[in-house]
C-alpha cells in the first residue's frame, strides 16, 4: 500500500506541473503535491522563509522532483543548497528534466541528486515514469532519519 508521502514539485513550466499533477492522479496516488514555480520559491519553502513560515501548512517534503531550467535560481542551485543544509541534506532529490545533457546530468550527481529523469514526451510515457517513482521511492526506498541526532 502506497503512503501518503508530501512532494514539493520545483517546476516553472506551467503544463509540466499540470502533467504531473494530472500522472498522480491517474495513477491514483493520494501524495500532497506542493509546486513551487521556481527556484526562490522552493528555496523558501523548504526553508520555511516568507509565506511557508508554518510548518503544519508547509511540511518538509518527503520527496523533492526538482527540474534544472529555470529562469533566476535554477535547479543545479537549489540541489546544492538542500544538499549543503543539515535539515534538508536527507530527503531525496529527484532531478526531472527535459535535459539530456551530460554535463547536467554529471553535475547533479556530483551534488548529491537521488536520481535523474528525463521527462518522457507522451503522457502514458510520463504515467509510467511517475508510477515508477512512486513505487520505489515512495514504497520499497527505506528513508533516512532526518534528525541529525540519530
Amino acid at each position: 500500500m502506497t503512503r501518503s508521502a508530501s512532494i514539493l514539485l520545483v517546476e516553472d513550466n506551467p503544463m509540466d506541473v499540470e502533467l504531473i499533477i494530472d500522472a498522480f492522479k491517474e495513477a491514483r496516488l493520494g501524495n500532497k503535491i506542493q509546486v513551487a514555480g521556481n527556484g526562490k520559491q522552493a528555496l523558501e519553502f523548504l526553508f520555511g522563509q516568507g509565506s511557508y513560515g508554518d510548518r503544519k501548512q508547509y511540511p518538509l517534503p518527503d520527496i523533492v522532483l526538482l527540474d534544472l531550467k529555470m529562469p533566476g535560481i535554477d535547479g543545479h542551485e537549489v540541489l546544492k543548497r538542500i544538499k549543503s543544509t543539515d535539515m534538508l541534506k536527507r530527503i531525496p532529490v529527484i532531478i526531472l528534466t527535459s535535459s539530456r545533457d551530460e554535463g547536467d546530468r554529471a553535475m547533479s550527481y556530483d551534488n548529491g541528486a537521488n536520481s535523474y529523469l528525463v521527462k518522457p514526451v507522451s503522457f502514458e510515457d510520463f504515467l509510467n515514469v511517475v508510477k515508477q517513482v512512486s513505487d520505489y521511492w515512495l514504497i520499497l526506498n527505506v528513508e533516512p532519519p532526518l534528525d541529525e541526532t540519530l
